[in-house]
């Protein structure tokens, strides 16, 4: 079955950490550019992170640099968001993205609150 599956989100403090990872099955993971992205309510989903296939490339948005890093493990089929210094304002649902495929994961909700 082709999917994603995002896990570890939760609610953390400001100033807290949290790491997601995603699950990919179904398609060859490591030809596949991976991105996270994240959405709140009454906003458009925007890009957190991409990755390239083997890693050797990362972007990230301008709000999230040097505080979340992105990763994967081509045999787990895995990529990570690694997540720093989380603020009030990275509270949202987030998502795993194969572009390439248009393959989305379900999300998990990320809640940062004091």
């Amino acid at each position: 079955q082709v999917q994603l599956v995002e896990s570890g989100g939760g609610l953390v403090q400001p100033g807290g950490s949290l790491t997601l990872s995603c699950a990919a099955s179904g398609f060859a993971f490591s030809s596949n550019i991976m991105s996270w992205y994240r959405q709140v309510p009454g906003k458009e989903r925007e890009v957190v992170a991409v990755i390239s296939n083997f890693g050797g490339s990362r972007n990230y948005a301008e709000s999230v640099k040097g505080r979340f890093t992105i990763s994967r493990d081509n045999v787990q089929n895995t990529v990570y968001l690694q997540m720093n210094s989380l603020k009030l304002e990275d509270t949202a649902v987030y998502y795993c993205n194969a572009p390439r495929l248009g393959l989305w994961g379900q999300g998990t909700q990320v809640t940062v609150s004091s």
